[in-house]
């Protein structure tokens, strides 16, 4: 039988991704003491694997495809097929950045102004690579974690990755730069990317991934509406594309089917019932495939 191996991150992109996977139809079960979650899918067979070292190793080959951010990607210099943009973060569905931050009351403004200083950080092999962009010489060490706390007693700065900076500001530090902006990738190894089962198998998984993702904050709204009244309510409606009208029964009145963000209904449906839309139904979304 045919089986992708796919390796699925573990820690803080864990639960954002299985709450993903649910949404595009695959239901997970992960046992605390096993590094092999189950999926209703017998073609495919799942890994827990760190985000930092997933690109490894989907490059040697020991998992056929994965998820990890595009930093890690770039930090192992992995030679992975980088199937697709996967845009979602532990909080939020957005990119993440890698930032350089200092204390609040440091002297130092720019990347320049850290010429022999240390930076602490996870990221060592992008941030000396960004230090020689800049042709600053500076001592960047491994930071195993809480590297918040570390300037500037144990760093004199920190490369670290932040969605909102809100932890960052927590710990009294300020962004000074911007080194890199991340987001999760859904990569594959070369050869099982040629090989045409898997390379469709991939592709139907990132299409399902792709419309949660898509889908993610929208709901649908269904209405019926005289025909003369119609103008008023699609001048209200901010839809996806376009909304759909459908004919009903009554040659008089048509239905309406749209998609909408989620946090304008209540905005919305006053407005629609102003308009004189009866019947209005707000249903949830689980994928929404382009």
């Amino acid at each position: 039988m045919n089986l992708l191996k796919l390796g699925m991150p573990k820690g803080s992109l864990q639960e954002a991704s299985l709450q993903l996977f649910r949404r595009a139809g695959y239901e997970i079960g992960v046992n605390p003491r096993s590094y092999f979650p189950s999926i209703d899918d017998d073609e495919i067979e799942c890994m827990l694997i760190r985000a930092q070292e997933m690109a490894r190793y989907v490059e040697d080959g020991i998992l056929d495809a994965g998820l990890t951010g595009k930093d890690w990607i770039l930090e192992n210099e992995a030679n992975v097929v980088e199937v697709a943009d996967l845009v979602y973060a532990k909080q939020t569905f957005g990119k993440v950045r890698w930032v350089l931050a200092v204390p609040e009351k440091s002297p130092f403004q720019s990347v320049k102004d850290l010429e022999g200083k240390i930076i602490a950080t996870e990221l060592v092999g992008v941030t000396r690579r960004y230090l020689a962009q800049n042709g600053v010489k500076a001592k960047v060490e491994f930071s195993w974690g809480a590297t918040e706390v570390k300037p500037p007693v144990l760093a004199d700065a920190i490369v670290e990755v932040t969605e909102t900076g809100s932890s960052l500001r927590a710990n009294g530090l300020r962004i000074v730069e911007t080194v890199l902006e991340s987001n999760t990738k859904f990569i594959a190894h070369p050869t099982a990317w040629e090989d045409s089962w898997k390379r469709q198998k991939i592709q139907t998984l990132v299409m399902l991934l792709q419309g949660a993702i898509e889908a993610a904050g929208k709901v649908g709204l269904m209405l019926n509406v005289r025909r003369v009244d119609l103008a008023n309510v699609l001048a209200v409606l901010p839809a996806l594309k376009r909304p759909t009208v459908s004919n009903l029964s009554d040659a008089d009145w048509v239905a309406v089917n749209t998609v909408i963000e989620e946090r304008t209904v209540r905005e919305i449906i006053p407005r629609l019932k102003a308009a004189h839309a009866q019947g209005i139904v707000e249903y949830p979304l689980n994928k929404i495939v382009i």
